[in-house]
């Protein structure tokens, strides 16, 4: 087992994460075969207005967290990124444009993390630590990337899911967070949370788990995580808590998985940040110390 992130919170005492990966309803990876990036400038943006009350709802319950911004947004929306940095929430990094890792060569890798890295920066005049893949796409023959995430400059990267999930997922994959030990250094890993059920990994972190599954779902993994004593990490998209978004015409399966449960998501996150606490990443990592470890890479 790879050493997990030190010193370890008290369970009295413990805040999870809560992160918000911060894309249009459009820019989706289901989407890139039916929405073309050279189509991107030409439609509704609505993200906005959900950051907007995203933004209300953390500040109503006391929460904070961190963003997970595109940095096609931040060049677009600086007002946006602005305003997150100023409710004292984190503002990390989602790459350029939502490409998948799988889909770039390192060179290509490196180029959208530089960019979506500096153009951040530029816009809250905060160093950016944080990294996560477009669905998660940090898979299996994929470990370079941990190397070009370390000479960019990131401290902490959050792309790993640890369970087997359609099209990407890292079984076997520690499922607390824990350090990476590369040749260019060490790595913090952030995973999202998942609920070990008779030996399996079961996906319980957020987005469409949180949507059509059982609340229940989500609430029994952050319970693990505190008897454990470790974060557990939560994730959703601005355009979750949107309903009224613009439907695009995407095949059934793919139409099902992204409209399902839009309308209960405001009232599932208000419970959520009601019975449990939550941070950012970056708070849990700055007072860690990278260890010597072999988690994914």
């Amino acid at each position: 087992m790879p050493p997990a992130l030190a010193p370890a919170l008290g369970a009295s005492l413990l805040k999870h994460h809560f992160t918000v990966d911060v894309e249009e309803y459009f820019q989706v990876s289901a989407f890139d075969p039916y929405v073309p990036r050279d189509s991107w400038h030409a439609r509704e943006s609505r993200v906005e207005r959900s950051v907007a009350q995203l933004l209300e709802l953390l500040a109503r319950h006391d929460a904070r967290a961190t963003f997970f911004v595109l940095g096609w947004l931040g060049a677009r929306r600086p007002n946006m990124v602005r305003e997150i940095a100023a409710a004292g929430h984190e503002i990390a990094s989602h790459g350029w444009d939502h490409r998948r890792v799988g889909t770039e060569t390192p060179d290509e890798f490196r180029v959208s993390i530089r960019r979506s890295k500096h153009e951040l920066e530029q816009r809250t005049g905060e160093a950016v630590w944080g990294f996560r893949a477009p669905n998660f796409s940090i898979v299996p023959g994929l470990e370079w990337a941990f190397d070009v995430l370390l000479e960019e400059g990131y401290r902490y990267d959050s792309s790993i899911y640890p369970a087997r999930r359609p099209g990407s997922g890292f079984p076997g994959a520690a499922r607390d967070p824990h350090w990476v030990q590369r040749s260019a250094g060490a790595l913090a890993e952030i995973p999202p949370a998942v609920l070990r059920y008779w030996g399996v990994s079961l996906p319980a972190g957020g987005g469409a788990y949180f949507r059509v599954l059982p609340y229940g779902l989500t609430r029994a993994a952050l319970a693990a995580c505190e008897r454990r004593a470790v974060p557990g990490t939560f994730y959703i998209h601005p355009w979750e808590i949107d309903p009224e978004q613009p439907r695009i015409a995407v095949p059934l399966r793919t139409r099902l998985r992204h409209y399902t449960g839009l309308a209960q998501v405001s009232t599932r996150l208000a419970r959520l940040l009601t019975e449990f606490r939550f941070t950012a990443i970056r708070d849990t990592v700055a007072s860690s110390r990278p260890v010597e470890a072999s988690a994914c890479g």
